[in-house]
């Protein structure tokens, strides 16, 4: 390329300038593979997926939440569990400072969530003020299920038998606990098995894969 641009005598000066922008490109393509590795590196596998915002339906990376203790629950807007997003959004608030975060799931896959995304979020806000990432309505379980959804299934034995269907994952991802849609957000057994993932010491070291 440079010895084309000289043959159709290009001046000196822009010669100069379209070389050391060639360097630059080369240089930032050599450190933006270490980085996302890097980046993979430090996220547990079970987060490693990309799943549309419900409000925005703009993609998220799931590894933002890396280090924290989340909980990942599939929600419905006309189920007998649905009240549970009041308790769901003061547990999200109780202990997001200690590092807990809350994911919902629309699913209609039990055929109690028929309305578009809008809709649910237009819902959830307007009715439990949640607070917590929602995301885009999806399918939890069976062969279409999300790849977050199906990971979890295969780590603790268990997809989603209904609706409000809870996962706590640890920190470092390595430890999953599942409860059911019986089990609310206050319950203690829940409560308690948030505080002790809470509790564990962020053992994420950088670039130690997972």
């Amino acid at each position: 390329m440079i010895e084309l641009l000289i043959k159709k005598g290009f001046p000196v000066m822009y010669r100069f300038v379209f070389v050391l922008f060639g360097l630059f490109l080369g240089f930032s393509s050599a450190h933006s593979a270490p980085e996302s590795a890097a980046t993979s590196a430090n996220c547990p596998r079970v987060l490693q997926h990309t799943v549309a915002r419900l409000q925005d339906e703009k993609p998220q990376a799931l590894c933002q939440y890396a280090g924290q203790v989340v909980v990942v629950v599939n929600t419905a807007s006309f189920c007998g569990f649905t009240p549970q997003y009041k308790g769901l959004e003061a547990l999200h608030a109780k202990y997001k400072d200690r590092g807990l975060v809350v994911l919902g799931f629309p699913s209609n896959d039990f055929s109690q969530e028929p309305d578009s995304n809008a809709k649910i979020a237009d819902f959830c806000d307007n009715t439990f003020g949640v607070k917590f990432p929602m995301f885009v309505k999806t399918t939890v379980r069976g062969p279409d299920a999300l790849p977050l959804f199906k990971q979890l299934a295969e780590q603790t034995g268990t997809a989603p038998k209904w609706n409000f269907y809870k996962y706590i994952i640890s920190r470092d991802g390595k430890a999953i606990k599942s409860f059911s849609s019986m089990t609310g957000p206050q319950d203690k057994s829940f409560v308690q098995e948030i505080e002790k993932q809470l509790a564990e010491k962020q053992t994420l070291s950088k670039g130690a894969a997972l």
